[in-house]
């Protein structure tokens, strides 16, 4: 079983910071932490602050104080984006990178995923394919494929999560090799390194996910496939919500003090 677990980590803030840019990125995590306390989870109007705003000084002091947490994402076509999860959890920070590399937007969201990355990942797929004729080494790829395309045409979002174990069944590669072909590749790329590192990748077909977990020697040690809006293990919880306004509030308290 993997061997690292992230954990709360308080960040830092330099000590050469200039007092009017400290006061600047504490009027703003003020301004999270309001947006927090007034947020119920779960509703689908989002916090958001939109960094662009705020002077271009200040953005590095905030990256320092909300940092790096367990998640992180690629999303590309027909929106590029980069999403990364702070040490905060539920609180996400949103790029789009231009194709100068200047931001064209920059934002903090608070939410259990940003509420694009699911629309990305929806955008280009399919509800229904025509699977391709299976290998002669295929097995038990063909039902499997068969069991998707199913659960895929009566899915509604909300529904729970349809999961098929495949490292608990006798495939062969040409199996997988197949499942990978027919689903075809999709849009957006999330990593979770809560225990070892889970993948977690979108197919070409609405709903569906790749979900592999692997340990610290980066060996795959759980191989699924969900069918389900975004895979539970991406998504921030009620209670690290709820965690999280206690960690902003008692670092509003420590930056102000120092």
């Amino acid at each position: 079983m993997p061997k690292g677990m992230a954990v709360f980590n308080p960040p830092s803030v330099p000590d050469d910071v200039a007092p009017e840019l400290r006061d600047q990125a504490a009027n703003l995590i003020r301004q999270l932490l309001a947006q927090m306390r007034a947020y119920r989870f779960g509703a689908t109007s989002y916090p958001k602050i939109d960094l662009l705003k705020y002077d271009p000084r200040v953005v590095p002091l905030i990256n320092d104080i909300l940092g790096q947490g367990e998640v992180s994402i690629i999303a590309h076509q027909p929106t590029a984006l980069r999403a990364q999860e702070t040490v905060f959890a539920s609180v996400w920070r949103v790029c789009y990178p231009g194709a100068d590399g200047v931001l064209e937007r920059d934002y903090l969201e608070v939410c259990p995923i940003p509420a694009v990355v699911a629309e990305i990942a929806l955008a280009p797929t399919l509800k229904q394919i025509s699977p391709p004729p299976p290998p002669a080494g295929a097995m038990n790829s063909p039902a499997l494929l068969h069991e998707i395309l199913d659960v895929v045409s009566t899915y509604q979002a909300g529904n729970p999560a349809h999961i098929i174990n495949l490292t608990l069944l006798p495939l062969t590669p040409d199996d997988l090799a197949y499942l990978v072909q027919a689903l075809g590749p999709g849009s957006v790329s999330i990593l979770s390194r809560g225990y070892g590192n889970c993948r977690i990748t979108s197919s070409g077909l609405a709903n569906v996910w790749w979900v592999q977990y692997f340990n610290s020697s980066d060996q795959l040690i759980l191989n699924t496939i969900e069918v389900v809006e975004v895979p539970e293990v991406a998504l921030a919880a009620e209670e690290d919500f709820s965690d999280s306004i206690e960690r902003v509030e008692e670092w509003l308290g420590t930056m102000l003090a120092a």
